[in-house]
C-alpha cells in the first residue's frame, strides 16, 4: 500500500471511530421530557454529543419517523422510563429504524436508555471514557483465546473452571459445585470489563446452572442478589463500567417492572450497555450471534456496532435466503407461521422453514440498551482476518486479508447456538448514494448507504485475492 492509500486508510479509520459522535438524535416520549428528572438525562446526552436533534412522540414513537428520516443520524438513542422500555417498545424501535429509508436495514446505530429511576439512567449518560475490555467472565464457554484475559465457568459440567492469565493460554481448573459466588466475585473483586451468561432466566432471576443444580441471580428494586443453592442470599454490587451479554438468557431484556434484571444490572451492577431477549430464546441468532462480532474479532467493533452488524446479518439472511418474508409483519412474541420455505438460494444456504420461521422470531426482540456511541471495545488481538477499508476521492476499496489459512473465515467457537457463517461487515465513514461496484461482484456484496455487506466465504483459499471496489456519492 502507498503512503497516500495508508493515510486514508488511517483517516478513515477515525472517522468511523471518532467522527461522527455529532451526529446523534435523542428521541424522548413528550411525558418524559417534561419531568425535570428526566430532562437532565435527556440534556446531559445533548450536551455530550453536541446535538440539538430531540425528537419528542406523544402516543407512540413511530410519530417520529419523519423527523428521524430527515436527520437520518448516525446514532439514535431512545430515553425511556422503565415504564416505557416494555417488550412492544423495543420491537417498535426495531421497526421504526428500519423505515428511514428503503433498504430492509436498520439505518442508525440505536439504544434504549432506562433505569429503574433517572438518576440510573443519569449515570448511564455520563459515562464519557471509553471501555476497553481487558478482563471477561462467564457462566458459558467464550472464546478466551480472543481476550486479553478472563474466566469461564461451564454450565454444562459441574466443577469445570477455564481461565486465561494476561499473556497466557487459557487453562482447565477445578471449580466450586456452586458457583454463585464465583460469579458473583468477578463482578466485584474480579472486576469484570465484560460478563457473559446464558442458560434459564425470567425476568427475576438468571439460574447459573443448565445442566446441574446450582445458585441463581435475582433481582429486585433496582438491587442484585446471590442466592446459593443451599439459600445463602447475599447482595451483589459493583461499580466499574462495564458491558453485559446475556446471550442465551431468555427474557434478560423485558423490562416488565421495577424488579426486573436488567434495571438491577444497569443500577447495581456498573452495567453501562447490554442487550437482551425480551421474550424466550430457542432460535439464538440474534442473541449468540453478538460473541462472533465482539468477542471473536476483538477491537474491530464497539458492541452497538457489533450488535447492529448481527442484526444486518440476520436481515441479509432472511432476505437472501426467503422470498417476501424479511418485511413479515410479526407481533411480538407471537410464533411465526409454518408454511415459510427457503428460496432457490436459501436452499444452497441449507436453510429450511424452522429457518425462516427463527429469525423473525429473533428480527424484533432483542433489546440494547445503553448510549449507542459510548465506545465499549475488545482490547485488540491477533485477527483471523483483517479489513481494510480505504477510501479515494468518490472510490471505495474494501481487501479482506484472511491470517488463518483455510480457517480465516470459520468460526473460533461454536459454544451456544447458531454460531459462524456471519458475513463480513465494514461500516462506512459517512451515509452514500449513487452506489456502483466496479469489482468484486463475485462475491455477493451488499452495499448500503452506510455499511458494506459480503457473505461469509466459508472456506477460505489463502492465496485468493478478497477485494470489493465501488464507487460512491457522499452524502454531506
Amino acid at each position: 500500500m502507498n503512503r497516500l492509500a495508508l493515510t486514508s486508510a488511517v483517516l478513515l479509520t477515525l472517522f468511523v471511530r471518532c467522527g461522527w459522535s455529532a451526529d446523534y438524535a435523542i428521541v424522548v416520549s413528550e411525558s418524559t421530557q417534561q419531568n425535570p428528572q428526566w430532562q437532565a438525562v435527556v440534556k446531559t446526552l445533548a450536551d455530550k454529543h453536541q446535538t440539538t436533534e430531540i425528537l419528542v412522540w406523544g402516543e407512540e414513537v413511530a410519530e417520529v419517523l419523519d423527523g428521524l428520516s430527515e436527520v437520518h443520524p448516525r446514532y439514535t438513542c431512545f430515553v425511556a422510563t422503565s415504564a416505557e422500555a416494555s417488550r412492544q417498545f423495543v420491537a417498535d424501535v426495531h421497526q421504526l429504524t428500519r423505515r428511514l429509508d428503503d433498504d430492509p436495514y436498520t439505518d442508525t446505530l440505536w439504544g434504549v436508555l432506562t433505569g429503574v429511576d433517572a438518576d440510573a439512567a443519569l449515570r448511564i449518560a455520563k459515562t464519557t471514557e471509553p471501555l476497553t475490555i481487558r478482563k471477561v467472565a462467564s457462566g458459558t464457554e467464550v472464546a478466551l483465546e480472543m481476550c486479553e484475559q478472563g474466566l469461564w465457568y461451564d454450565e454444562l459440567v459441574q466443577h469445570k473452571k477455564v481461565e486465561r492469565k494476561p499473556d497466557g493460554i487459557a487453562t482447565e481448573q477445578q471449580g466450586p459445585a456452586d458457583t454463585t459466588h464465583a460469579l458473583a466475585d468477578a463482578l466485584t473483586d474480579y472486576a469484570a470489563d465484560l460478563f457473559v451468561t446464558s442458560g434459564h432466566a425470567t425476568e427475576r432471576d438468571w439460574q447459573i446452572g443448565f445442566r446441574y443444580r446450582n445458585g441463581s441471580f435475582r433481582s429486585q428494586a433496582g438491587q442484585m442478589f446471590g442466592v446459593t443453592s443451599k439459600g445463602e442470599r447475599f447482595s451483589i454490587q459493583s461499580t466499574n463500567p462495564k458491558v453485559y451479554l446475556p446471550i442465551g438468557n431468555c427474557l434478560m431484556g423485558h423490562i416488565d417492572g421495577s424488579d426486573a434484571m436488567a434495571l438491577a444490572w444497569m443500577n447495581a451492577v456498573g452495567v453501562r450497555q447490554m442487550i437482551g431477549y425480551t421474550v424466550v430464546t430457542w432460535y439464538g441468532y440474534g442473541g449468540w450471534g453478538v460473541l462472533d462480532y465482539f468477542v471473536e474479532q476483538p477491537g474491530r467493533y464497539t458492541l452497538a456496532e457489533a450488535f447492529h452488524a448481527n442484526h444486518h446479518a440476520l436481515i441479509h439472511r432472511l432476505d437472501t435466503g426467503f422470498d417476501n418474508v424479511v418485511d413479515r409483519e410479526l407481533p411480538v412474541g407471537h410464533y411465526p407461521p409454518r408454511n415459510l420455505r427457503p428460496n432457490a438460494t436459501g436452499v444452497a444456504m441449507g436453510l429450511t422453514g424452522q429457518d425462516a420461521g427463527g429469525l423473525l422470531w429473533d428480527r424484533d426482540v432483542v433489546a440494547f440498551y445503553g448510549d449507542p456511541a459510548w465506545s465499549a471495545r475488545m482490547k485488540k488481538q491477533d485477527l483471523a482476518f483483517e479489513q481494510t477499508l480505504v477510501r479515494d476521492g468518490d472510490l471505495y476499496t474494501l481487501t479482506i486479508t484472511p491470517n488463518r489459512g483455510e480457517d480465516s473465515f470459520r468460526p473460533i467457537n461454536e459454544n451456544g447456538s447458531q454460531r459462524g457463517g456471519r458475513p463480513i461487515i465494514a461500516w462506512l465513514p459517512q451515509r452514500v448514494s449513487e452506489i456502483k461496484i466496479r469489482a468484486g461482484e463475485e462475491f455477493d456484496p451488499v452495499i448500503t448507504d452506510d455499511f458494506v455487506l459480503i457473505p461469509n466465504p466459508g472456506e477460505c483459499d489463502p492465496s485468493r485475492t478478497y477485494r470489493i471496489i465501488f464507487s460512491a456519492t457522499a452524502i454531506e
